[in-house]
């Protein structure tokens, strides 16, 4: 180590400063796939400043209007779907 540097820390978020909050999220003709990727990083708590992979930094989601959600090309169609 060279004398005078200074190392830069990284930050790690510790569970006491953790407050999950709540997300309600109107699901009212969205897309599958964005609705997906909304929720996905409101759990995984990316949308935080202090996300740490490692710990526990997401939020909880309450979705509503599920039943009205937007499906585009043929994601609909039973014959399209494959499962493997």
């Amino acid at each position: 180590m060279v004398a005078g540097i200074k190392l830069k820390k990284s930050y790690v978020a510790k569970p006491a400063e953790i407050n999950p909050l709540w997300h309600l999220v109107d699901a009212n003709q969205m897309t599958v796939g964005r609705l997906a990727t909304r929720i996905a990083t409101i759990l995984q708590g990316k949308h935080h400043p202090m996300y740490t992979p490692t710990i526990m930094t997401g939020d909880f989601v309450v979705v509503i209007n599920a039943a009205k959600m937007a499906f585009t090309g043929k994601k609909t169609d039973a014959e399209n779907l494959s499962f493997s």
